[in-house]
């Protein structure tokens, strides 16, 4: 009896279910938007291989970029050096990919500064709103006010042309982007029904701010933080161009532009051409990043 009693019991018992290898989410979705998207994934490739340029190109340059040798002045490309030589016999590609790290630093430090500025000015002035809100949008305007690159030069003019100096220059002109863009985010989405429900569960007001409105302002952030780094590294080259920004003999593409420029009437294009392209390249594939950035951190998009 007490064996037909448990039978069903042991019977209504749930099959145990097969062990499914789990991919971590993130990482699928983001080969997701790369599959899907054969543009972003040719910026992400052009985006690594600067960021190793940057890292470990400075080892393994063939020449010391830096070293002089008359005797191989003015030389074109050739397969000793591949990108010519310039004025001083100093061979260009060497200079073109050591330049690559101090000018990703100045970028992505500009950044990153302006980002965390930004994003802070933007979700307090957004959440609060009132006479603190007025007060941030005023100090933003007057920022907006001059012309970005002017004011990055009266700022390193009156600093002085050092790395840092054009660093926080280029970090206050990138400021007003970031705040207004979190400010609009917020304060949309401070009344809405998920915020509530955060605030009735007993979050803290920073914690909502953090953890349940700012996530959401992340995608139209990342399209901004991906055309910053590209206005970045063209305003610190515009700085090093007319003088302002990193001082010679230091590698640094503007500076090589405008060295370079002097001698193209003369025949002796590949001294900017080469810089120059490396420019180009840059801002062409940051600029390329921001939709894939956009369609990797946003939330509504991991399906």
């Amino acid at each position: 009896m007490a064996t037909l009693i448990d039978a069903p019991a042991a019977s209504a018992q749930p099959p145990k279910a097969a062990p499914v290898a789990v991919k971590s989410g993130v990482l699928a979705h983001t080969l997701y938007v790369l599959r899907e998207n054969p543009v972003t994934a040719l910026s992400f490739g052009l985006c690594a291989f600067f960021i190793a340029s940057a890292v470990v190109g400075p080892y393994l340059v063939p020449y010391d970029p830096l070293a002089t040798n008359s005797a191989m002045s003015l030389q074109p490309p050739s397969a000793a050096h591949w990108f010519g030589t310039d004025n001083l016999g100093r061979d260009v590609f060497s200079r073109v990919i050591v330049a690559t790290r101090l000018d990703l630093v100045i970028s992505v430090a500009a950044v990153a500064l302006s980002f965390v500025i930004g994003s802070l000015i933007g979700a307090v002035a957004g959440y609060r709103g009132g006479w603190l809100d007025t007060v941030l949008n005023r100090g933003l305007d007057i920022i907006m006010a001059f012309p970005l690159f002017v004011l990055a030069m009266g700022i390193v003019a009156a600093l002085g042309n050092s790395v840092a100096n054009i660093i926080y220059a280029t970090a206050i002109i990138n400021v007003p982007f970031y705040a207004r863009v979190v400010r609009a985010e917020v304060n949309i989405r401070r009344e809405a029904g998920f915020t509530q429900a955060a605030k009735i569960a007993g979050n803290s007001d920073a914690r909502v701010l953090a953890f349940h409105i700012f996530p959401n302002a992340l995608p139209p952030m990342m399209v901004q933080v991906s055309l910053n780094l590209g206005w970045a590294i063209l305003n610190a080259a515009g700085l090093s161009f007319i003088g302002l920004g990193v001082r010679p003999p230091t590698p640094e593409w503007g500076i090589m532009v405008a060295e370079g420029a002097n001698y193209i009437v003369s025949g002796e294009w590949w001294l900017a051409f080469f810089p120059g392209l490396w420019l180009m390249l840059a801002v062409f594939t940051f600029n390329l990043m921001g939709d894939g950035l956009r369609d990797i951190v946003d939330p509504r998009r991991r399906t």
